[in-house]
């Protein structure tokens, strides 16, 4: 298993099973986990912290994982920061789709307990080569 420790990764949904989910597996992983409800909440978030991670739902709402992504990659300071869409858009042309936004991974919900970090590990590593 990746040594993912030093890794500290914004959790944004506005389900809380999706959330506790992800945060217990990251958790146990030694990650520091911040969690955002809302896209507003997470750009509140980002203000004050540099994660190392955004995982982003796609359907919230007030302002959309899609609209988010957008504002994230507006500003400077937090355009590099790798970010995940994590939906439950799963049909035959999503994910293509949703990466052609913008975003650096896809994974559909639920997420597997047991596979998470390696996923994430292999969608980082996949970003750095390009």
């Amino acid at each position: 298993m990746q040594d993912i420790s030093k890794w500290k990764v914004l959790v944004v949904d506005d389900e809380p099973d999706n959330v506790g989910v992800i945060q217990l597996v990251l958790e146990f992983q030694d990650a520091t986990v911040w969690t955002a409800s809302s896209a507003r909440e997470c750009l509140d978030i980002l203000e004050r912290e540099q994660p190392t991670l955004i995982l982003v739902d796609i359907q919230m709402p007030d302002i959309s994982g899609l609209e988010l992504l957008r504002r994230i990659r507006e500003r400077t300071h937090w355009r590099d920061i790798p970010t995940i869409a994590v939906t439950a858009y799963s049909m035959q042309g999503d994910r293509e789709r949703i990466l052609s936004e913008g975003f650096d991974g896809y994974m559909s919900k639920p997420v597997n307990a047991m596979t998470l970090v390696n996923e994430l590990v292999a969608m980082l590593e996949l970003r750095q080569e390009r």
